[in-house]
């Protein structure tokens, strides 16, 4: 189930929503932990199967290493199974047919795919629960006693299937006790409708531009810059969309998830991208991977290796193919050079450091979007004229023309400019008053039109059928 759907919005969510607040104070979590279940279920019921396992896996070595504490080999070992199950159920069915392809491929023998299909959300959903063990062990949380609470935590469906990456640690005091209240509830709204807004209204007709560039058969240097523009802002309002929707729904059911994105594309270097892009993973890699090996309190080399495996791992969580570990180590050696040498002179050159970032990273998403590598060199070469395309095509003409407004209006919204704008209105009395009478109504309108193309059956896709 999409929260972009008419199912979710006119059913799922207002049956939640009901029997949770008429739901006494101790079973609030059980209603959760059980609308969450069939939320996930929806699609693929057999793989509650597996998300029940991991949850069950999670709580019974919490409780173990917490009651072994005294006891250090008892404790590590009953860490590292813990860790190893984990992956190993991630690693089943996230990069078993990966790994026999390539094998295939280096061996020349035929070993036959296994055509596992991947459960959704596999990859958020064990990055919380191995964060939750992983601060245990190292003491920093208790272990969860209630296995409703902790089932709640992992399986919470405003982020179980697009993130933000929500630590056990962030949320825990709020799985006892949260507040609720209409103030919450009117920022939570808003919050998500404006999430929709962003998915439905942007990121679908971005998409949609993009599919169309794919089956084009008149391309051009042009449209290839005009895909590569459209899909890296395609990719930002989709996903920022999403935890958008996962933090208003938090707001309303009384939790604060952390934020995930904030503005990324007017990063002045690739440091500061990934400090602005998809924040809760960039931290959990931070905490879990980078420190641990030493982080920057080691030597060059072997802090440049550290970065190496850091983005190694963080290409290869975005799914299992080359193109996106080509992608993370492409991000990797980008950021060794900063922390070299470049990113004292960035600094230096106001807009030539902007422009930088935004040329990187169109090419990165280039990467990223690709089926395979050879497709990716074919785009890139034909983006720096050497594909032998022409420059311009009739097709580009007419597409730029007819997604121009949609382009202009997310190049602006993809800056902090009508955030900006809006705090200093609402500063005024004339604001104040905007605020009070306009934003609820510019909300429900927007709710509207966004119905309005879901009933339509627009262009809706999923991006996140590889986590």
């Amino acid at each position: 189930m999409l929260f972009s759907s008419i199912p979710f919005l006119f059913w799922f969510l207002p049956c939640v929503l009901i029997f949770y607040f008429i739901a006494p104070r101790g079973l609030k979590n059980t209603v959760l932990l059980l609308s969450s279940l069939f939320f996930y279920g929806w699609g693929e019921p057999r793989y509650v199967v597996w998300i029940v396992v991991a949850i069950l896996l999670g709580y019974i070595f919490g409780l173990l290493i917490e009651r072994f504490r005294s006891h250090n080999k008892i404790s590590k070992l009953l860490f590292i199974l813990s860790v190893s199950s984990s992956l190993a159920i991630l690693g089943y069915f996230k990069y078993v047919d990966f790994f026999i392809d390539n094998f295939n491929t280096m061996t020349g023998l035929s070993m036959p795919l296994l055509q596992v299909t991947l459960p959704v959300g596999i990859s958020f959903y064990t990055f919380q629960i191995l964060s939750y063990t992983i601060d245990v062990y190292r003491r920093e949380v208790a272990a969860q006693k209630n296995l409703i609470n902790l089932a709640a935590y992992v399986a919470l469906f405003p982020q179980l299937i697009a993130g933000p990456i929500v630590r056990y640690s962030d949320i825990a005091n709020q799985l006892k006790e949260r507040t609720h209240s209409l103030e919450k509830i009117a920022v939570g709204i808003r919050r998500f409708t404006i999430g929709l807004g962003k998915k439905i209204m942007i990121a679908n007709l971005l998409g949609e531009l993009c599919s169309i560039f794919r089956e084009s058969h008149d391309k051009s240097v042009l449209f290839f810059w005009l895909y590569a523009v459209a899909y890296s802002l395609h990719v930002y309002f989709d996903f920022s969309g999403y935890s958008d929707m996962a933090i208003g729904l938090g707001k309303i059911f009384g939790f604060s998830f952390p934020e995930n994105f904030n503005f990324p594309y007017i990063s002045e270097s690739i440091t500061e991208f990934w400090q602005r892009w998809h924040m809760s993973l960039g931290s959990w890699f931070r905490d879990y991977v980078y420190i641990p090996l030493g982080g920057n309190r080691v030597g060059v080399f072997r802090h440049l290796f550290n970065i190496l495996v850091v983005w190694m791992l963080t290409g290869f969580w975005h799914g299992a193919a080359w193109n996106f570990i080509v992608w993370g180590l492409y991000f990797a050696l980008l950021l060794m050079l900063e922390k070299l040498w470049l990113l004292k002179y960035l600094h230096r050159y106001y807009i030539w450091n902007h422009l930088y970032v935004i040329i990187l990273v169109i090419i990165s998403f280039v990467i990223f979007d690709s089926a395979s590598m050879g497709q990716a060199f074919s785009y890139l070469k034909a983006m720096f004229c050497v594909g032998g395309y022409p420059l311009i095509s009739e097709e580009f003409l007419y597409y730029l023309r007819s997604y121009g407004v949609v382009l202009t209006v997310a190049i602006i919204g993809a800056t902090p400019l009508p955030k900006r704008i809006w705090n200093r209105v609402s500063k005024t009395s004339v604001g104040g008053n905007i605020e009070i009478f306009a934003e609820p109504l510019a909300i429900s309108i927007l709710l509207v039109v966004c119905t309005a193309y879901l009933v339509d059956g627009s262009y809706n896709p999923f991006l996140y059928f590889r986590f």
